[in-house]
């Protein structure tokens, strides 16, 4: 054998019995002092093993009835039952959620290293010093973001990872058309131009199943009352309006509440049951302000609004909240990035009691610039994803950004291969969180039509390193203003597998064929980066795909295109199951597929399919 570099000659040598005549009487002698000092040592043992099991175990009864003690083995913390308002797809929520903040910051994406400047505004006045929120803000598995049944915000969560809620358990593998609402009407935009119309991106339904005795105070129709169970969409619409429906048959479930200006974005409802309505306006053209409002959902009564204009925004001209927000309900605090450039915290300081509910926020606000910046690019249309502390969004000018929402530092940055309107997606493995991003194609050419690269990564939450990246080519058409651009690339937000997919991240690429032609969904392995399935459509899709599964596991995938077209996938191997074209005035004289296009994303909930369109529609479609 070897040890090092020096041989040793491996001893041969056989045993030979003793020639000693007293060798016996002496080896008995040792032999009896050895098993001595080994009973005496394993007694010791016992004894100080009964002495550690009373103290660490006094709460368990440990003697049998012969008097023996015995220690219990460790046992895991049992999984809690899932709850009558948890999303069973979500269930039962293993995210550990915690944050090293030891690991090193990838050298790349140090803010320092871009000379970042950070500023801090309380209640309208910069804030000097060290800033530590009062209540901290630490958000955990989003199966735990809701107390009642519903979907609250652009794709369901903290995570931003669910747009579906409950199982649906396709019998024929069919869609089929259940009901129209075709009411929505125009509004004239601020440039004067043209007129918005319908819903569009991303324009997300809402869901909420209120409990009866809530339903009695709320100014809902008498049908809407009476139900055993009632299952309310809420709809956002360019407009003005906020329209509420059942979910089952589309009849309305009471009046809308007009707001007034433009609502392109998706609201949100306050995840903890209480009766409030979240909404941000797309431009300035009516409404009380520019900017944000809290509707009261008992009488439809608006309870407070925020103008986003005068807080020395570095984008100082344009207000429109269109990300969707997100309620820290544990400490009443309402986070809310806006397109001037401002992270907005709102500590509402909410007051529930009975018919009557009240908010009286104190707003904090966060803004931040980069030397390789323009200050009037600044502007956040994404949604911010949240983990812990930090909260994951991209701004106009290009970075991904990671900021403690405790301390409001930017914790790192990251320089992305384009621009990108889209919200993080967050998926913890093995105790860490990645976040997943794509990019449009917008400023990789010049003016006119051009292929570029639309760029997706894989990023360490708690690092901001790249993990993996990849691209597929997309058109984009660059105008001489920005009203005549069609931008191809990422712009329906990523799936995280769960279930029998939850090794695959799932991302939707618009215009892969030509300018306003095509759309192609891919399939990646989580850990690799690598292909695993991919369908082709010839149309292509600014909508979100949404992710489904059923009572055993199996995942589905709904995406709808540009021509009104809604398209079911078997998630695990990218196959076409079955597409529908939706129709409006269907069974009438009037009945036409034309003029449908389907920019916004959907929902499913237990079975049911809700998207809105351009074309002013709203489509219930159920899943069988």
């Amino acid at each position: 054998m070897s040890r090092g570099d020096q041989y040793i000659e491996p001893d041969n040598s056989f045993y030979r019995p003793s020639r000693d005549p007293n060798e016996g009487t002496v080896t008995l002698v040792v032999v009896i002092t050895l098993l001595f000092v080994c009973l005496t040592g394993v007694l010791a043992a016992v004894y100080f093993k009964k002495v550690t099991a009373k103290e660490t175990l006094a709460n368990i009864d440990t003697t049998d009835q012969s008097g023996y003690i015995s220690v219990a083995s460790p046992t895991p913390t049992p999984v809690p039952p899932i709850t009558d308002y948890q999303n069973p797809i979500l269930y039962p929520g293993l995210a550990s959620v915690v944050i090293n903040k030891e690991l090193a910051i990838a050298t790349e994406c140090v803010p320092a290293s871009r000379r970042i400047n950070q500023t801090i505004i309380v209640n309208g006045s910069i804030y000097e010093g060290e800033y530590n929120r009062e209540k901290p803000i630490y958000m955990t598995d989003p199966v735990f973001y809701g107390s009642i049944p519903g979907i609250f915000t652009f794709r369901g969560n903290n995570f931003r990872n669910c747009a579906s809620f409950g199982y649906t358990n396709l019998y024929r593998g069919a869609l089929t058309q259940r009901w129209e609402f075709n009411g929505i009407g125009k509004l004239l935009a601020s440039t004067m131009n043209f007129e918005w119309s319908g819903v569009r991106w991303t324009g997300q339904p809402l869901v909420a199943e209120w409990p009866a005795e809530m339903r009695q105070k709320m100014n809902m129709n008498d049908t809407a009352k009476q139900q055993l169970t009632l299952t309310e969409v809420i709809v956002a619409a360019l407009d003005g309006k906020i329209y509420f429906f059942n979910l089952q048959n589309g009849e309305q479930t009471r009046d809308p509440i007009n707001v007034g200006a433009s609502i392109k974005g998706t609201p949100a409802l306050d995840p903890r049951g209480y009766p409030l309505l979240y909404v941000g306006q797309t431009d300035n053209n009516g409404g009380k302000v520019f900017g944000m409002y809290v509707y009261s959902l008992i009488d439809g009564s608006l309870l407070y609004s925020y103008d986003g204009s005068d807080d020395g925004a570095y984008r100082s001209n344009w207000n429109a909240f269109d990300s969707s927000p997100i309620v820290n309900g544990e400490t009443d605090t309402l986070i809310w990035p806006c397109e001037n450039g401002i992270i907005y915290t709102f500590d509402l300081h909410t007051t529930y009691a009975g018919d009557t509910i009240l908010v009286s926020p104190e707003v904090t606000g966060y803004k931040y610039m980069f030397d390789d910046n323009v200050g009037s690019h600044m502007g956040v249309e994404s949604s911010i994803a949240i983990y812990g502390n930090y909260g994951y969004f991209m701004d106009n000018t290009m970075n991904l950004c990671c900021l403690d929402l405790n301390t409001l530092n930017m914790v790192w940055t990251k320089v992305l291969g384009d621009d990108s309107d889209i919200t993080p997606v967050i998926s913890e493995e093995n105790g860490v969180p990645y976040v997943y991003i794509g990019t449009e194609v917008d400023n990789q050419g010049g003016t006119g039509e051009y292929c570029g690269a639309a760029y997706i990564y894989k990023v360490n939450g708690l690092t901001g390193e790249t993990v993996w990246q990849s691209s597929e080519p997309c058109y984009t058409f660059n105008g001489e203003s920005s009203d005549s651009d069609q931008s191809g690339g990422c712009f329906g937000n990523p799936v995280i597998g769960k279930g029998s997919i939850s090794n695959l991240i799932i991302f939707s690429f618009s215009m892969t064929n030509g300018l306003a032609s095509g759309n192609k969904v891919v399939a990646y392995d989580k850990d690799l980066g690598t292909v695993v399935w991919a369908y082709n459509m010839n149309i292509y899709s600014y909508s979100s795909p949404v992710d489904f599964y059923d009572s055993e596991g199996h995942a589905y995938l709904i995406i709808c295109d540009s021509i009104g077209q809604v398209h079911m996938i078997n998630a695990e191997n990218g196959e076409r199951i079955t597409y529908i074209q939706t129709r409006r005035n269907l069974g009438q004289s009037n009945e036409t597929s034309s003029g449908i296009c389907i920019e916004a994303s959907p929902i499913v909930y237990e079975g049911m399919l809700v998207v809105g369109t351009t074309s002013g529609s709203i489509f219930g479609i159920a899943v069988e």
